[in-house]
């Protein structure tokens, strides 16, 4: 009997790698929300602390981490701001003289995104608003 000799041993598959965040599936990706909503009162778009407490709450509301926030009121009372989270962000900007908040969100899981657009949407009492969706992807 001949000794069989051994071949090339077969590739090792490619092991997943595990989810970037805990409890959210890696396929679904991260999206931005860009949201325009007309405040049924217009006075919260120059309430610079209560713009904040609305961004918070939604970032909580989201399962999001909050790893740094900044803000600025203009001239008009306008304010920007923004809140960094661990892997996405959250910004309003208004615009007093439209009566007219915009609020952009980089959410990563559709879930997550939606739940701080919902809070969002809910703190600010929209007489009018307006969402556009935009799935984005980790893979070319």
């Amino acid at each position: 009997m001949t000794p069989h000799a051994p071949g090339p041993m077969p590739a090792a598959a490619p092991q997943a790698a595990p989810p970037a965040f805990p409890g959210i599936p890696a396929d679904e990706g991260s999206c931005t929300y860009a949201v325009d909503l007309w405040p049924a009162d217009p006075a919260v778009l120059t309430d610079e602390p209560r713009l904040l407490a609305i961004l918070r709450t939604a970032a909580a509301r989201g399962g999001a981490t909050v790893l740094g926030e900044s803000s600025h009121v203009f001239p008009n009372g306008a304010v920007t701001a923004v809140l960094l989270l661990s892997a996405s962000h959250i910004s309003v900007h208004t615009w007093p003289e439209h009566r007219l908040a915009q609020v952009d969100v980089l959410a990563y899981g559709r879930e997550n995104g939606e739940r701080m657009v919902a809070s969002v949407e809910a703190a600010l009492a929209p007489a009018h608003v307006t969402t556009a969706r935009l799935p984005r992807s980790f893979t070319p």
